[in-house]
């Protein structure tokens, strides 16, 4: 009996999928610099509020200041809803973004 593959051998066969539309992650925190908040407290929010380890925190914190703005989260928008909103409650601007298809 020969083997089939399941699957076509021809890239230009194959079907084209959204990988967008299969990520459950489809959402994202977004922090803004501002000129108000330290460094150690953008740091010790991110650690306490997103789970980040202090390196990552401090990696997001310094892309935040040079960058006006960063990404420090993905996930579903259930999922960050809260967690955006314990980063405003602190004093940070942030907002929830969905992710931009590229």
């Amino acid at each position: 009996m020969a083997y089939t593959p399941t699957f076509s051998t021809k890239p230009w066969e194959q079907e084209d999928t959204d990988v967008m539309t299969e990520s459950t992650h489809r959402y994202c925190i977004v922090v803004w610099n501002d000129d108000v908040n330290s460094f150690e407290w953008v740091i010790t929010t991110l650690m306490e509020v997103c789970g980040h380890s202090e390196e990552q925190a401090e990696q997001c914190a310094f892309i935040i200041h040079y960058n006006g703005k960063y990404a420090v989260k993905e996930g579903q928008y259930e999922m960050l809803k809260p967690m955006c909103e314990a980063i405003t409650d602190r004093g940070i601007n942030a907002t929830i973004e969905e992710k931009v298809k590229h």
